[in-house]
């Protein structure tokens, strides 16, 4: 099994910015897709962003989209660029593999990473 590890988090004013890595154990396949969730505090976790290793397809939540930005820095790196955030943001966010090009709910993704801390204060 894959092993996916997050880094980046941290704290952030309202506006500012932070962009996290997604590092996996090995190369990431054109049939893989790599996805991103968050867990804000007292909820569960939600689907932020995802792309697909074959063509680059990407696809955002309406509450990310246009200040989030999900990227392939390398055969086995992930980014995810974070813009004008607010604490609304502030969450646990995960790394996350699977195979379901554009899925957006937990069941298409096996593989998880442990998460990193994102705090967005206001």
């Amino acid at each position: 099994q894959v092993q996916l590890v997050e880094s980046g988090g941290g704290l952030v004013q309202t506006g500012g910015s932070l962009r996290l890595s997604c590092t996996a154990s090995r190369r990431i396949f054109s049939s893989n897709v790599i996805g991103w969730f968050r867990r804000p505090p007292g909820k569960g976790r939600e689907f932020v962003a995802t792309i697909a290793w074959r063509d680059g397809y990407t696809r955002y939540a309406d509450s990310v989209k246009g200040r989030f930005t999900i990227s392939r820095d390398s055969t086995n790196t992930v980014l995810l660029e974070m813009n004008k955030l607010n604490p609304e943001d502030t969450a646990v966010y995960y790394c996350t593999a699977g195979s379901t090009r554009g899925a957006t709910e937990e069941m298409w993704y096996p593989s998880w990473g442990k998460g990193t801390q994102v705090t967005v204060s206001s």
